[in-house]
């Protein structure tokens, strides 16, 4: 694997790890109170996202290797330009659903022999 493809994974693991830090012990209803949390969260999504996207640019055979990887890069698009229809409670269920599996794949990428 390429360094900079390996970069990216660093910059989703980073970005993963920021969002779980950010909302460790806090609630959906903590998230939609809260403003500076709800941009920090998006913001990490963003990154994640942006990342990940240039990856798949990259090194595709890598980035098709992250499962829904296009829909993770599509949720980045939607809260760049459609950022007045983010709904709090699609960017939690995803930080809630998505997210876990998403970190055990950047890990075992970063770990995998091909690197």
């Amino acid at each position: 694997m390429q360094l900079e493809a390996r970069k990216f994974l660093f910059d989703m693991q980073g970005a993963a790890t920021m969002i779980r830090t950010f909302t460790a012990g806090r609630t959906f209803a903590d998230y939609q109170a809260d403003p500076m949390l709800r941009s920090a969260v998006e913001r990490q999504f963003e990154i994640l996202g942006e990342a990940l996207n240039r990856l798949a640019k990259l090194d595709p055979a890598v980035a098709s290797r992250v499962s829904d990887y296009r829909r993770i890069i599509s949720f980045r698009n939607a809260l760049i330009h459609g950022y007045d229809s983010i709904q709090d409670e699609v960017v939690w269920g995803i930080l809630e659903a998505g997210l876990p599996a998403l970190e055990k794949t950047i890990t075992e990428l970063l770990g995998s022999e091909s690197s």
